[in-house]
């Protein structure tokens, strides 16, 4: 293991993370040593920190509330004030009750903060009844079933013609090689998108969620808007061709020509786009780093796969719970709401985290911090969500993540992980930027 670390070092240095502390105030820096949960006063800590998450530091805070707070106040962050819910059943709660908790816009949508007021981006996920409903109803035929069985030839073949190109015997980055690749090439198809160009898909992508991550917008907010508007530009271009085109199954298409969607003004659509991106994307591609990551961490249950590759379709269940790729999502109370004793007031904002619900051990009975692949709870998992805003391409990812392991165990005996791979300093998208592996192929 350490020799081939010595060769990742050479040829696969990991990316040194840009200084940000110009940007925005958060407590941590690059270089500083994360403070344990008895070293901090919990009254007071933010947990949305980004060194928190480039580091994967932030999970004895959630166990913390869990146990101790599970309706917890932040009374101060770069987001401004806010509750976390932790507990895998307050969390199903308040995702279900989109009476009492808004997703709306209009309240702030689906992320902790307020949006910039001379750049909204209204979309569907951050819409309440009927509004979302009408236009999630008019994008839902392109991740159809019956799309699900067109999709999956094109999936598997591109996905064998990847795998068959990938270097044996040598390492590389998995996360830009393999995970962006392959979703973005599908993100392509679904948007009917120019498939050379496929890669500014994953740029615009990586730029909407992250304003103030300087090793993706080092330009700040004024570069943040730039390219946003670039990605509108380019849809707003293609929205309008489709609408001269007779219909088709495409994502813009069925936009263009929706009777609740073909009217929308330019930052809808770019809302509606950037939702549909960062959904197809960073779920996936993140999950597809996690399955081969975790799988590394507990070899027996790689060895259970091998043993048994029928376990193929719960294993992208429980990776995805493992994972949870969108850390969280935003709700506002219309209403005062009591909840373990305390009132979360109407106007305030509150962080389902989807990710401490997945690892709440009151509901996942076996060793939720571990990947168990045959895992009987396993598709019980929160990160799709629940209720009306349940993610309308989950079936999509899975498909995309089974085929991708069916192929994998075609090819090879094992991808071995060299070292801890990188990690987004972001506590929405919860991802990966950099991970090096070495494709053993079978004997």
């Amino acid at each position: 293991m350490a020799d081939t670390i010595q060769t990742v070092d050479k040829t696969l240095k990991r990316p040194e993370p840009a200084p940000r502390d110009k940007l925005i105030d958060f407590h941590l820096a690059h270089d500083e040593a994360i403070p344990s949960v008895e070293d901090v006063d919990m009254k007071t800590f933010d947990v949305l920190d980004p060194e928190l998450w480039r580091r994967d530091a932030f999970w004895p805070f959630f166990e913390w509330m869990r146990d101790n707070d599970p309706l917890h106040y932040t009374p101060d962050s770069p987001a401004g004030p806010y509750w976390s819910v932790t507990r895998y059943d307050d969390i199903m709660k308040v995702d279900i009750d989109h009476k009492r908790f808004s997703s709306s816009w209009e309240y702030g949508g689906i992320t902790l903060g307020e949006p910039f007021e001379d750049f909204e981006l209204p979309m569907f996920i951050a819409m309440d009844e009927p509004r979302h409903s009408e236009q999630r109803k008019t994008v839902q035929p392109a991740v159809a079933p019956n799309m699900l069985k067109e999709f999956e030839p094109l999936i598997r073949s591109r996905t064998q013609g990847l795998l068959d190109s990938l270097p044996v015997g040598e390492p590389f980055d998995w996360v830009d090689t393999v995970s962006i690749e392959l979703t973005t090439m599908m993100l392509a198809t679904l948007f009917d998108f120019p498939f050379e160009d496929r890669r500014k898909l994953t740029r615009w992508s990586d730029v909407a969620t992250n304003p103030y991550n300087p090793d993706i917008c080092p330009g700040g907010l004024d570069q943040w808007k730039q390219e946003l508007m670039e990605c509108l530009t380019t849809f707003m271009g293609i929205y309008q061709e489709r609408q001269a085109q007779p219909l088709k199954n495409d994502l813009i298409s069925l936009l263009a020509h929706g009777e609740k969607t073909k009217n929308m003004t330019p930052m809808e659509l770019l809302g509606n786009v950037i939702l549909l991106i960062v959904g197809g994307n960073d779920t996936t591609r993140n999950s597809m780093t996690a399955s081969i990551y975790a799988l590394n961490k507990w070899p027996d249950e790689y060895a259970k796969l091998k043993a048994d590759p029928s376990l193929i379709p719960n294993m992208v269940s429980e990776v995805i719970r493992w994972q949870t790729p969108l850390a969280y999502m935003r709700r506002t109370a219309l209403e005062d709401v009591e909840m373990h004793g305390k009132t979360i007031k109407k106007g305030e904002q509150i962080a389902m985290w989807y990710v401490s619900g997945n690892k709440d051990e009151r509901f996942w009975k076996e060793d939720p911090n571990r990947l168990i692949i045959d895992r009987d709870q396993a598709r019980n998992h929160l990160s799709f969500g629940f209720g009306i805003h349940r993610c309308v391409g989950n079936r999509l990812g899975e498909l995309q993540l089974r085929i991708l392991w069916e192929e994998l165990m075609e090819r090879f005996d094992h991808i071995e992980v060299l070292d801890e791979p990188s990690r987004t300093p972001h506590s929405f998208v919860k991802g990966y930027t950099w991970m090096p592996v070495i494709c053993h192929p079978k004997k």
